[in-house]
Order: structure tokens, then sequence, then C-alpha cells
């Protein structure tokens, strides 16, 4: 028995409250981030918020720039994200970006009154810059927290705290909107919940089992032997293998599979309000509650594919590679066709389209089961930073796809001109998961370990140690050559 729950860990402890925490930081940031969608609606169209408070007349293409400038900033920072997560730690690390989302969300209403559209999208691109730390602190977060038998579960419940966050934003935003604290009371509201994360987080978050002051004995070394940890690994300095990186084949798979779920959820998150309103005529109150629809989906089914991952796992049937390339296949090809059929709907079939638009969320909510903790899998040590690469190639998309909509739907009533927004992002699906299926793997790789670069220390020691021996004998035989 003893034995029993020494494998199993206690049921809920400090890694359940660092999953919460993770799941709270996502939805407030997400929250933060992507009620811009709702705002510009109602900041350019007062009719369908409360009129009370100022209208902007912005083309298509400023909101367009306002749209993506926020990745403008966030793909500068990936990359360092990952090299400062690893000297700071994650508790630094994510307080940052969310303090500082709180006070630029504070400055919003304001800067926008005085400066514009251009004033908009430079304080979108500061937020973006600082936002780019998020998701490298999460994932080092996670890999320092998550054992291998957890982690599917710890994962998808913290990362599950984005799709709450979308849901909310997209729900709430427009009925804040409407009421008497407008448009500007959506930013007021954002920084509000992001300072009480703050708050949280420096009282519970810990960098790892050992440093954290609330966790027992029993689960710090449940936690630590099956991540197989000795005394003092949180200290090293593990040297990052470039080279065995980017000559991996599996990561590149997992960059192009990441890219792609990257295009599709810029096109979910940022043009679907455009579609409603435009094709669909919605109203942005009825437009938001019906945008928040699918991430409300996504955020049950993400729960619903984590059952069917543990079921799968417990019995046995298929292995760990097999299981993520399986729900990824239904995550991504299942919502290319949803995609099709959405761009020949109109305004006549409005119930038909939100149910195929949440269709498509649902089965897409296994992409993270499918390939996001994949890095994990992969690399537990260097997860951090490998999540930066990766969204860098994630980040390209919404960077672009904004503009290139924004140059493609110069109508947005034009249910022809969404039909090919639609059926770009269905290809994109399919080809980044047929990479995949070919390429991927959850295997840890070899170059994953804490010593993969001291072996080559070692012989270069050894060849050295020989080079000096031989040095030395040549010495002891012309003494003796002299001596006779």
């Amino acid at each position: 028995m003893d034995t029993e729950l020494e494998n199993k860990g206690p049921c809920l402890g400090v890694r359940h409250l660092q999953a919460v925490l993770l799941f709270l930081a996502t939805a407030v940031n997400f929250i933060a981030q992507l009620n811009i969608s709702v705002v510009v609606v109602a900041m350019t169209d007062a009719a369908t918020a409360n009129p009370d408070f100022p209208e902007y007349d912005w083309s298509e293409e400023q909101k367009s720039y306002i749209l993506s400038s926020f990745y403008w900033g966030y793909i500068v920072t990936q990359f360092p994200a990952g090299l400062l997560v690893r000297r700071y730690g994650a508790k630094r690390m994510l307080f940052i970006p969310t303090f500082a989302t709180a006070l630029l969300s504070c400055l919003t209403p304001v800067c926008i009154s005085w400066g514009g559209w251009l004033a908009f999208s430079v304080l979108r691109l500061i937020n973006g810059l600082f936002q780019g730390l998020m998701f490298p602190s999460v994932h080092e977060h996670l890999a320092k927290w998550s054992p291998p038998k957890e982690r599917n579960r710890l994962g998808v419940f913290a990362y599950s705290g984005s799709e709450c966050g979308s849901a909310i934003a997209m729900a709430l935003s427009g009925v804040i909107a409407g009421s008497s604290l407008g448009w500007p009371g959506i930013s007021y509201v954002s920084a509000g919940l992001c300072g009480i994360w703050c708050i949280l987080w420096l009282w519970l978050a810990a960098d790892s089992a050992p440093s954290s002051r609330f966790i027992g004995g029993d689960e710090r070394d449940y936690i630590e032997r099956l991540m197989g940890r000795t005394d003092g690994f949180h200290d090293q300095k593990i040297a990052i293998p470039w080279r065995a990186i980017w000559t991996s084949v599996p990561f590149y798979a997992l960059l192009v599979v990441r890219g792609a779920q990257g295009w599709a959820t810029s096109i979910l998150q940022l043009q679907t309000p455009r579609y409603m309103h435009g094709v669909l005529e919605m109203d942005i109150k009825s437009n938001a509650l019906f945008t928040a629809l699918p991430f409300l989906v996504i955020w049950f089914m993400s729960y619903v594919y984590l059952a069917f991952a543990d079921l799968i796992m417990a019995r046995k049937w298929m292995s760990l590679t097999t299981l993520r390339k399986s729900i990824n296949t239904i995550s991504f090809w299942g919502p290319a066709a949803a995609l099709i059929g959405i761009g020949f709907l109109d305004k006549s079939q409005t119930s038909l389209a939100i149910a195929l638009m949440t269709i498509n969320a649902g089965l897409n909510a296994g992409s993270g089961i499918g390939n996001m903790l994949t890095i994990i899998d992969m690399s537990p040590n260097h997860s951090g930073m490998l999540l930066a690469i990766t969204n860098c190639a994630i980040c390209i998309s919404p960077l672009l796809s904004p503009l290139l909509v924004g140059v493609i739907v110069t109508d947005p009533s034009s249910r022809a001109q969404w039909q090919i927004v639609f059926a770009l992002t269905a290809i994109v699906f399919f080809i980044g998961n047929l990479v995949y299926i070919i390429w991927g793997t959850t295997d840890q790789q070899p170059w994953d370990a804490a010593d993969f670069l001291k072996p080559r220390d070692a012989e270069q020691q050894q060849e050295k140690q020989a080079a000096t021996g031989a040095m030395e004998r040549k010495i002891e035989k012309r003494k003796g050559n002299l001596s006779k």
C-alpha cells in the first residue's frame, strides 16, 4: 500500500496549485489580449455599443494594423524569453508580462483619445513585447512541476485557461461595451483581473518543488524522483545543444504543426467577430456571445480529449506517439473540412454557420494533447527554450493573417472573399498535420540529457591526457637514451 501511494503521490498538492495558477495566468492574459477584436468593432461602430463614447472612423487597413501590431512585438521576445526563463525562473518571468499588461490596459483609453489608431497600435506592440515572455514561462513551469504520468492532466488544465479567457473576453467584452462603462471599461476590467492574479502569483508560486515553501516532503520527493532529478539538479546550468536541436527532424515536424495551429487560431480569434458582423450581420452583443461559444466548447472538449487520452494510456491501447498523432489528426483534419463548409453559408444560415464554427473549435481542442505537450515529452530540460522557438513559428501566422485577410477581404460582407480565407486555413491544417504524422515523435530526444554535451568534453580530456602521456613517454625515452 505504501509503495502504491509512493508511486501515485499525494492526490492533491502544490503541483496542482501551480497548475491552477497557470490556468489563471493564461486566462487573464488572454482576456486582455483578445478583447481587442470586440473593442475595435465597438469603437468604429458606436451603434452596436454604448453611443455615449467616442467613435472612430478607421479604415479596414488601419484595423488590420491594430490587430496585427500585438504580434509584431510578441514575436520579437519569444526567443529571448526562452533564455531569460532558464536564467531567472518562471516565477519572475511570468509576473513581468502580466503586470505590464495590467498597466498598459489602464493606459489604453487615454492613449487612444490622444493618438488614435496609431497610438493604439503602439500600445499593442509594447504589450506584445511583454506577453512574448508568457508561454515559454508557462511551459518551463509545467516541465518543472508535472511528472510524466500527470503531464496530460496538469498541462491540459493549465493551458485550458487560454480558452476560458478567450470565451470570457468574447462574451463579456460586448456586454461591457454596451454598458455604462462603454468600450473603455473593457480595458479597465482586464487591468483589474491581471492585477489580482499578480498578487496571488507572488504569494503562492515557486520555480520548482524544492523551492516551494508550501510543499510537503512526500510530494517533493515524488515529483523529483519521477522526473529523474537528483539533489542539486535545479542549481546546475544545462547547456543548450543548439546543433543537435537544429538538426533534429522531429523538432522541425513540431515547428510545422505548431505553425499551422497558430494560423488557424489567429483566424478563429481575430477574424471571427469580423466575419460574423460582416457576412452574418450580427450586432456586437449577440456577436460577442456567439463568438465566445466556440471557445467555451474548446474549454469543455479539452477535458473530453483528456479523459479519452487517460483511458487509452491506462489501458495501454497505443503508444504515446500514436495517441498524440491520432488526437492531432482529429483536431486538424476535422476543422479543415468544417471551415470549407462555413465559407458557403450566408446570413440566412446563421445558425448553421455558428454550429459549424463551434464544431470546428471543439474538434481543434485536442491540439494541446496532440502537439503542444510533445515539446515536454521530447525535451523536459529544454522545454521553455523549444516552446520559445516554436512560438516564433506560431507568431508568424497571427502577424501575417490580419494583413493578408485585410488584402483578401476588402468588403467584410463578401462571402466569396471569406471563402478564400477559410479555404487557405483548411489547406494549412491539412499540410501541417501530414508533416507531423510522418516525422513527429514523443520520444525523449538524446540531446535532452543533462550531460549530452559533456561526453564530448570528456573525450577531449581523454585525448589531452593521451597526448600528455605520449609526450611524457617520449621525454623518458630521451632521458634513457642520454643516460646510455
